[in-house]
């Protein structure tokens, strides 16, 4: 037995060990973000345990309900969020929960009500399970304005308000990605030790890329400077390289990629879905504060993404995201479009 590799396995930087680091900044702060969050990875780990042997267990397949989207729910979408809600109220810190899958916003009981708003996509990407395909779990967390009275307001706040975010992807490695306001890290998991360590500390995008992301099965529907934009990155006129294309439908792992290699992702609104495709509490808020975080930008096509003020929960948006000066071309298309 190697004792000496062993001890150094000892010590490695956890997520749990991570987060009390963090804590530990803030004298006042009584450990409430960081229980929320132990749950939280929690309930990832055991999604991920049931994604891996999801062939096996007989939980592929159509659970025979179609979910608030009008999506068929898969047998593993119904247990991931079920272990997602049960997880969050467990953890005694939260008080209203947002999920893709439920019409309605959960409101915590007073005895268990904490001072957090989830929203979370349990289990985003569902669609590529029987495949095979990176699917995963976003996140993004609000702080309720008035503990004893929680609203639905609460959670219908520009996503600048929020005071954490992060998704946990179940690929060829499970990995998980999260900022609390002061850059992004990410976390593998370790399967003989049970723990996600740190493994990408501080992800900075690249300020332009050399990908573009996006359902080409669309183009037809497209507005004209989502059309520009494509036609740009495949036939560049300034004498540069042509983009590369990688679209693997699964948002997670198109936008993990986009964070650690650089370039853009794109699902813009068209003919067939004026108002866009992803949802914007848990899928483009939570997306869009890790790439600001980690020093890109995203945008609607109108604005900036954190500025959004959603007026329902299951609200839809347009979006942009990526790095630096790839949505400044973006967006410059936009103004022009704007000024005919």
């Amino acid at each position: 037995m190697d004792h000496a590799r062993d001890a150094h396995r000892t010590d490695l930087m956890t997520i749990t060990r991570f987060v009390l680091n963090e804590q530990s900044k803030h004298p006042a702060s009584r450990g409430d973000f960081t229980i929320l969050l132990n749950h939280i990875v929690l309930g990832c780990k055991f999604v991920c345990s049931a994604v891996n042997k999801a062939g096996l267990a007989k939980l592929i397949g159509l659970a025979g309900d179609t979910n608030v989207q009008g999506e068929e729910q898969k047998k593993l979408d119904v247990l991931s969020n079920e272990v997602f809600i049960k997880a969050l109220i467990s953890s005694g810190r939260t008080c209203v929960l947002v999920s893709e899958e439920d019409e309605e916003a959960t409101f915590v009981e007073p005895s268990r009500r904490g001072k957090y708003c989830v929203m979370f996509d349990p289990l985003d990407g569902s669609s590529n399970i029987d495949c095979g395909v990176s699917i995963g779990t976003i996140f993004g967390i609000y702080m309720v304005k008035d503990e004893g009275k929680p609203k639905i307001d609460d959670v219908l706040q520009p996503g600048k308000n929020m005071v954490a975010a992060g998704y946990c992807m179940y690929g060829s490695s499970c990995m998980f990605v999260l900022s609390t306001g002061t850059g992004v890290n990410g976390f593998t998991l370790d399967p003989s030790l049970g723990e996600f360590i740190l493994t990408h500390p501080n992800i900075k995008i690249p300020k332009k890329g050399k990908i573009y992301s996006v359902n080409e099965g669309n183009a037809k529907n497209w507005d004209s400077p989502t059309t520009k934009y494509v036609e740009k990155c495949k036939f560049p006129t300034d004498g540069a390289p042509a983009k590369s294309l990688r679209y693997v439908g699964s948002m997670v792992a198109d936008v993990h990629r986009t964070l650690l290699y650089g370039g853009i992702f794109l699902y813009p609104a068209d003919k067939k879905s004026p108002n866009g495709k992803l949802r914007v509490l848990y899928e483009v808020f939570p997306m869009s504060f890790l790439m600001e975080q980690a020093g890109g930008q995203a945008f609607t096509g109108k604005q900036r993404a954190l500025d959004l003020v959603p007026k329902k929960i299951h609200e839809r948006s347009p979006i942009f995201l990526g790095s630096y000066d790839d949505i400044e071309e973006i967006k410059a298309l936009y103004a022009a479009e704007e000024q005919k």
